[in-house]
């Protein structure tokens, strides 16, 4: 007989003690979601300076060679029904996506949502401070790039003229906040579950960066800031190891996973 081990395997339930307090985290969530909507209203006035880093970042993505934005936008101008299905998910999906992924970390997997909330709170609060040394007017807004605003010709639209928008800021084009929360709810997904298609939760932050590109919201270059910033914060709050134990069914309590032998009792 060898010495070969193998592990009982087992499913693990959600460990309730590491779940914080319900009414705590709804407020925690809410002013989250407030401090990002209220909170680039802070930075406006800097229109001069807005146009004129937008100049700077278009001339800057063909420097890089980007795709041209105005290519992925005509794609979507094929018919009507797909550019108004880009303009509602741009307008409809971000918010109601990241609340209904803290929701399900927070009743399935605990410890993983306070990792995940940490996480989109540090993003968004430097999301928050860019626009104030980087005003930055969306590619809709610049002449001589070919590109539509698609939310105004076809709608649905989220925002109203520029000079009359007092409920948000929209000369804080970078970082994509967009697609920086897409991609965190894919890789919080892809962390805290095991299915062998979670893979496939990285549409979503691909689809919205078609979408937030095609719609001409936002430049190649703000989902990669927003990309950057992801990244920093992901490399300074870790995620939650793995439990390697089972539930016991009785008491609820994760115990130590069995190491039997292979072979044994056979």
């Amino acid at each position: 007989m060898t010495a070969l081990t193998e592990p009982a395997e087992a499913e693990t339930e959600p460990d309730a003690s590491a779940r914080p307090g319900l009414i705590r985290e709804f407020l925690l969530v809410a002013g989250l979601f407030l401090v990002y909507k209220f909170g680039r209203q802070l930075a406006t006035g800097h229109t001069a300076r807005a146009f004129h880093n937008a100049h700077r970042v278009w001339d800057f993505e063909r420097t890089l060679r980007l795709p041209h934005e105005t290519a992925v936008q005509a794609a979507l101008l094929h018919g009507h029904t797909l550019v108004r299905v880009a303009n509602t998910y741009y307008a409809t999906v971000h918010f109601p996506a990241t609340l209904a992924f803290l929701v399900w970390l927070y009743v399935r997997r605990p410890a993983h949502y306070v990792w995940a909330r940490r996480v989109l709170a540090v993003v968004t609060a430097a999301a928050l401070v860019l626009p104030f040394t980087f005003p930055l007017a969306p590619p809709r807004m610049l002449a001589g790039t070919g590109l539509e605003d698609t939310a105004r010709i076809y709608g649905p639209s989220v925002y109203g003229p520029p000079a009359h928008d007092h409920l948000s800021n929209q000369f804080a084009a970078m970082p994509s906040l967009h697609f920086g929360w897409a991609l965190m709810v894919a890789i919080g997904l892809i962390t805290a579950t095991r299915s062998r298609w979670r893979g496939l939760w990285l549409l979503h932050p691909l689809l919205t960066l078609l979408v937030i590109v095609g719609t001409a919201n936002h430049y190649w270059l703000d989902a990669l800031a927003a990309t950057a910033m992801l990244g920093v914060a992901l490399a300074l709050i870790r995620p939650p190891r793995r439990s390697t134990g089972t539930a016991d069914r009785g008491t609820g309590r994760i115990v130590p996973r069995q190491r039997v032998l292979a072979g044994a009792a056979r």
